[in-house]
């Protein structure tokens, strides 16, 4: 490990840059283990308090968040969905097989009015990705015109027999999903021309105007990307009714092992601490691959990128099953977020939108719900996204940091301390993650160009690396205030960073 006496974060308050959009702080909710049924939805006879079958106080938690959007209904699942059996009354809509995640039946008795629904309580915009690895066009074509067309065309007429007589608006369309894989397993230019099909059918309906987003690619795979981007018409890159999408996604999972065994969640040692958080800041590198490939026919940066699968993918919890993808979320899910999202941030002129995977009880999820007690969960990672809203459609600020000192792991090297910034009026927020796993530091932060009138901090942290948030301890890692933390200096302000901890510093500006 390399060493620094003298840490410096520099940030120009007086130098904005590109605009942070909100939908950076998206989320996920497949069919998938207890996401929907038992996290989102419990019924509307349930014990457990509820609005229409949807859980109170799972909305009331991540209303908290200002959740901008939210994904739905997958995910694999997505290419095995049939919108019209998940319509009309409960009873009579059909069964189906969730392949993809446990192999269970579900009753379809959440569908689209249950989702749309849940996004106007959670204050949520929705994003629904269509069916095209087992869907047809005009399955898709119907089901934009059933949620958005307003006169008395043949959907919007089968909405209203169905209870709901004004249109909703749906701003985010996914074609397809993971196409490469469960959603097909395409070629990249067979599913180029696929995806630019679909996306002519994926019509705006009165004023609902659609953001359509291509099913992207996995990880490192370039040649994907190239394939989606050169399949458009130069003429009207991204924003003119000749483009057939505006968006393309990207996936990226974090995990210490390989995909048969990725890695405990609660129990890891310090090298695999490091690890997962190395593994974390390849993100970096992959927004600049694809950006960099982007770029080559987009240098108006008009198509945006969307990150609409990432986070960490342990293996499940003992006793659990295996295919519901249940795990722990510890301090070390949060600080990967946290270098996620301070990431995101710095990529803000070509990444519009992200989603965590996922909200509830899947993966790395915001809330956790006990089937046992009925308690809800606040993981550490809810509590980054808690801590972070002021960066909601605020201006990146550059942050130039100094002297930070390192750590090598067998993935590559990791800097120890990675930050993030952002304006908006007279307020500014400095995120700051210290990934040292022992020692505490002081960071000096360099505020120029605006003068602080104000400030107070804020830091997550625990006195374990492997802490983690239970129905018996719901405040074992929660913020608390870190005031006491933080002093005057010639240059701005010195704040004490202690070991696995995440800081954030709202500043009041002149």
């Amino acid at each position: 490990m390399t060493r620094a006496d003298h840490l410096t974060a520099i940030i120009d308050l007086d130098l904005p840059g590109p605009r942070i959009s909100r939908h950076v702080y998206g989320h996920f909710a497949e069919h998938l283990g207890r996401c929907i049924y038992g996290g989102f939805w419990v019924g509307e006879d349930s014990d457990v308090p509820n609005v229409r079958g949807i859980r109170s106080d799972v909305v009331d938690a991540l209303r908290a968040l200002q959740i901008p959007n939210l994904r739905w209904p997958g995910g694999c699942f997505a290419d095995d969905y049939h919108w019209r059996d998940g319509i009309g009354p409960r009873d009579q809509r059909p069964r189906m097989v969730n392949s993809h995640w446990g192999d269970v039946v579900e009753d379809n008795s959440f569908g689209t009015h249950e989702f749309m629904d849940l996004c106007e309580l959670l204050g949520a915009e929705p994003y629904v990705s269509g069916n095209v690895g087992s869907g047809t066009v005009r399955e898709m074509s119907e089901w934009v015109e059933y949620l958005t067309r307003a006169d008395d065309s043949p959907m919007a007429a089968l909405r209203r027999g169905n209870g709901r007589d004004e249109p909703w608006r749906v701003p985010f369309w996914g074609i397809g999903n993971e196409a490469w894989g469960c959603g097909g397993n395409l070629r990249a230019e067979q599913f180029a021309s696929l995806a630019r099909q679909y996306a002519t059918y994926v019509r705006d309906h009165g004023d609902n105007t659609v953001y359509r987003i291509a099913a992207g690619a996995d990880s490192d795979d370039l040649h994907w990307t190239e394939a989606l981007m050169r399949s458009f018409d130069q003429a009207g890159l991204g924003q003119s009714p000749a483009a057939p999408f505006q968006a393309l996604s990207l996936h990226y999972y974090t995990m210490t092992g390989s995909w048969s065994a990725k890695g405990s969640a609660t129990q890891f040692t310090t090298d695999e601490w490091y690890l997962a958080l190395a593994r974390a800041a390849h993100m970096e590198t992959l927004l600049q691959r694809h950006s960099t490939v982007m770029d080559r026919y987009d240098p108006q940066r008009n198509v945006g990128l969307v990150v609409d699968e990432w986070g960490t993918w342990w293996d499940v919890e003992p006793g659990t099953n295996p295919g519901f993808l249940y795990q722990q979320n510890t301090l070390r899910d949060a600080l990967v977020a946290s270098t996620h999202l301070d990431a995101f941030h710095r990529h803000a002129d070509r990444v519009v939108m992200t989603n965590i995977a996922q909200t509830v009880n899947v993966l790395q999820a915001m809330l956790l719900t006990d089937p046992d007690s009925g308690a809800l969960v606040l993981t550490p990672t809810y509590h980054v996204y808690e801590m972070s809203t002021g960066h909601h459609d605020a201006d990146a600020l550059a942050v130039h940091l100094k002297d930070v000192p390192a750590v090598e792991t067998a993935s590559k090297e990791l800097p120890l301390v990675s930050a993030s910034a952002s304006t908006r009026g007279d307020t500014a927020l400095v995120s700051i993650s210290h990934l040292d796993a022992a020692e505490s530091r002081t960071l000096v932060v360099d505020l120029r160009g605006r003068e602080v009138t104000a400030h107070t901090a804020r830091v997550l942290t625990a006195d374990r690396v492997d802490a983690h948030n239970t129905p018996d301890a719901l405040d074992r890692v929660a913020p608390r205030p870190h005031d006491d933390a933080v002093r005057p200096h010639p240059r701005g302000l010195e704040v004490t960073l202690p070991p696995a901890s995440f800081v954030t510093l709202s500043l009041t500006l002149a």
